[in-house]
């Protein structure tokens, strides 16, 4: 190939200019200054699958249409879904106030009461009057007249009654010559002698006879007092019944006024009035809780420790508001940033008592599922996940239909515990989870229930199309964000320069980055670099310094890569030619950068049954795709020029000074051009860097990062002095994928730098050696003399005699 030819091949294969970068036009916006456009309502551009998902999913009121919002970081999903999920919840009714009282039956088990929004409140308050109306008019009952008087009425009564009864034993004991005295320290019984008693000594003189018949009768009379004190203790028994059936009857008397409004007020409410009922029993049952506190001795004090005092007790008779809904107007939404199990679900909280942990239903506190009852949950799925307990609980709600409040770690704790259950809570709510696709795929796959309980994937795009009615939304965006945070207005030549750095977050010129976490940064720091130059309005060179800046805060291991390769420590050529040597180019990154680096990739070929050996892959630093990519290489050589027999080849490629794993097919045309300059022995020029896969057939294939890729090369090319002779060379599909900066476009103006895009692996080897491929053969099957194609086959003939001669040998 002459000069001429190889310059026509370069210049059919050459990108133009107006092709590297599709720069938006700042005319087609009407406005000079988003100042001059009118604020409208922040509303999502270039989502509208998930707009629809949204709309749908947050509509359906039957069970399991739970939401999961998927789409990369950035794309405004939180934003997005809050809005969305107020929009609808401001037109929804306010839900259920939630109370927790005291079971009067069984008090482990606290009961739930349901009430309309905002009369939980109102039901505590009066729970509240009610308790200190019901202490007023018991002491009050218990201290008047007319219960002193009845009271009286019947103890005399059993008072008299139990009089009879000793009046009768003292009769009987006299008739048998006994006395009976009733002293602090019992009764005793003494012999009379004559009407007076005896004394120890009279008692002694006496006949044995005599003393045996006065024991019988010191029996006789014992007897009587037993079967007495037996009866007085069962009128004693009696009469503390019938005081205290008194009592409860005055109690029952002094409060019955107190609850007939409250049972007319919830007559409509089951529950309360069952709850009142109780109320009333237990209260009458035991009245003395509310007479007047007698003074307390230092016993009383330990007994009250232990068994608990009267406001402990008394307790039992207040409201646990659990959940008010009074301030609503709408639909609870509930974003719960930290969803740990008693965050989502609450807690029953304990108090220290003598040694143990104690608990009642007071403190049975709500969790995030309770507040967003009747509503909306929003939760983060990188945080739900981390707590695995929580994930699990949150699906048995949500098939279950109720709350259950627990305490996982009762079972666990060292000081014994007094725990309670309460009444579960019955659930109806929309749950939206908030993750990436990988999450979204990984529950799918692994958790079987994950689909029946989140049926709605709103899932968010991260391009959109770059048309006229996407810039306006665009232009739209920028002047909310920025009236939002008081930034200076900006130009349309900086919205413009915005919208291009959009398309280059995609590598898309007909494309624009949902991304807005990226674009607002550039937005603050544009108008900050405004600012410092004291301007009033951000034009498109701020919009390009606060790029640069971006980058260049970012660019040190960029730096430090081409200072390597500069001083010679990473053996990069850019001039010259060398056979089996070639530049492929590579994008690596940090965590704030990407940026592309050339990589020398060499070949030696010999003759060997052994194939092509990856040395990357020998020493375990080849990743599968790459591997693949190899195997695609042998593919094509066998396809190409061994259909009728076995290569006798041996190869080895590697990627010299690499030292960390290779992946990824992107190399794979590079590799196949660095294979045929060594079979063919035709060098290849060092200053053009290559990307693009290759399948069997020859084809070049679209890779990623091919303005990184590009830039790379550029700039070390740049540093050791452009020659007007170096490029890149790159799939022609990747051709729709240029966005590149402003100085590589500048020098493929000027001609000081090339980019060519070429289609199959023929055009590529031409543009690098300046060699025909010649890999059409002839009528005769033959590859035209000369080129690249026929030097590879003329090798493998001469490999062939080769490997035939040692055999005979």
């Amino acid at each position: 190939m002459n000069i001429q030819e190889y310059e026509n091949v370069l210049s059919i294969h050459r990108v133009p200019a107006s092709k590297l970068c599709s720069e938006f036009e700042s005319e087609n916006f009407s406005f000079e200054t988003t100042d001059d456009l009118e604020k409208l309502p922040n509303e999502m551009i270039g989502q509208k699958r998930a707009e629809k998902a949204m709309n749908f999913g947050l509509a359906v009121e039957q069970s399991g249409y739970n939401l999961f919002v998927v789409g990369p970081a950035g794309t405004g999903r939180m934003t997005y879904a809050l809005d969305s999920v107020s929009k609808v919840a401001e037109l929804r009714a306010v839900p259920t106030d939630w109370c927790y009282v005291y079971n009067f039956e069984n008090p482990d088990m606290p009961l739930v009461i349901p009430f309309p929004a905002g009369m939980g409140q109102k039901f505590q308050r009066e729970m509240e009057v009610l308790l200190i109306d019901i202490e007023r008019l018991i002491r009050s009952s218990f201290t008047s007249e007319v219960f002193e008087k009845e009271k009286r009425r019947i103890l005399d009564e059993f008072r008299d009654e139990i009089e009879d009864l000793w009046e009768q034993t003292d009769a009987y004991a006299l008739e048998n010559q006994i006395k009976i005295e009733r002293t602090p320290t019992g009764i005793e019984t003494i012999p009379l002698f004559f009407g007076r008693p005896m004394e120890i000594k009279e008692f002694e003189q006496l006949a044995d006879t005599n003393k045996k018949m006065i024991k019988d009768r010191e029996n006789l009379v014992e007897n009587k007092i037993d079967e007495t004190i037996y009866q007085i203790l069962k009128i004693e028994d009696q009469l503390k019944k019938k005081v205290n059936q008194f009592m409860m009857e005055t109690a029952a008397n002094s409060i019955q006024e107190l609850f007939q409004p409250l049972r007319e007020t919830y007559k409509e409410s089951k529950k309360v009035l069952e709850y009142l009922e109780a109320y009333f029993h237990d209260v009458v049952t035991h009245f003395s809780f509310f007479i007047e506190d007698k003074p307390q001795d230092e016993q009383q004090n330990i007994m009250n420790a232990l068994m608990g005092s009267k406001e402990q007790y008394l307790r039992r008779y207040t409201v646990n508001l659990f959940v008010s809904q009074r301030n609503l107007n709408g639909a609870p939404i509930i974003y719960e940033t930290n969803p740990t199990y008693h965050n989502l679900f609450g807690k029953v909280e304990y108090h220290g008592s003598l040694g143990s942990w104690d608990t009642d239903f007071t403190l049975v506190k709500p969790g995030a599922l309770h507040l967003a009852n009747g509503g909306y949950l929003i939760l983060q799925a990188t945080e739900l996940l981390q707590h695995p307990n929580a994930w699990i609980r949150l699906k048995r709600a949500l098939q279950t239909g109720s709350i259950q409040i627990e305490n996982l770690n009762e079972d666990n704790v060292v000081i014994p515990t007094s725990g309670i259950k309460p009444e579960p809570i019955p659930l109806n709510l929309k749950v939206i989870i908030i993750g990436s696709y990988y999450l979204y795929d990984f529950l799918a796959e692994f958790d079987e229930d994950f689909h029946k309980l989140f049926k709605v994937k709103v899932e968010f795009v991260t391009l959109m199309d770059k048309d006229q009615e996407n810039s306006w939304k665009m232009a739209r965006f920028v002047k909310n964000f920025v009236d939002q945070e008081g930034l200076l207005p900006f130009h349309r030549r900086a919205i413009a320069k915005v919208i291009d750095y959009s398309s280059r977050l995609v590598d898309e010129q007909s494309k624009l980055s949902t991304n807005f976490h990226e674009i607002t940064k550039v937005l603050v720091e544009s108008s900050y670099w405004a600012k410092l130059d004291n301007e009033s309005v951000v034009d498109g060179l701020h919009v390009e310094k606060a790029l640069s800046e971006k980058a260049l805060r970012s660019n040190h291991v960029t730096e430090q890569y081409r200072e390597m390769i500069n001083n010679g420590t990473i053996m990069v050529e850019t001039d010259g030619s060398r056979v089996g040597q070639i530049n492929g180019l590579a994008v690596l990154g940090t965590r704030d950068s990407v940026f592309g680096i050339p990589t020398k990739i060499t070949a030696q070929t010999y003759v060997g049954k052994s194939g092509i050996m990856n040395i990357e892959r020998e020493a375990a630093l080849s990743g599968q795709i790459h591997n693949k990519g190899m195997m695609i290489l042998t593919g094509f050589l066998s396809g190409e020029f061994a259909k009728n027999r076995p290569i006798p080849l041996s190869a080895s490629i590697t990627f010299e000074q690499t030292y960390s794993t290779i992946d990824g097919d992107s190399a794979s045309s590079t590799e196949l051009y660095v294979l045929l300059s060594s079979l063919a022995e035709v060098p290849i020029y060092q200053g053009i860097a290559v990307t693009g896969s290759v399948n069997q057939w020859g084809e070049i294939q679209s890779i990623g990062g091919v303005n990184e890729k590009i830039e790379g090369f550029y700039h070390i090319c740049k540093e050791r002095g452009l020659t007007g002779k170096q490029g890149v060379i790159i799939p022609k599909q990747n051709i729709q994928n240029l966005m590149l900066e402003d100085d590589v476009v500048e020098a493929v103006n000027k001609d000081q730098f090339h980019i060519w895009a070429i289609s199959h692996i023929a055009e590529g080897i031409e543009i690098l050696t300046g060699v025909s491929a010649g890999n059409v053969r002839n009528e005769k099957g033959k590859y035209p003399s000369n080129t690249i194609f026929a030097k590879v086959e003329e090798r493998f003939n001469k490999m062939y005699e080769s490997t035939k001669k040692t055999k005979n040998e």
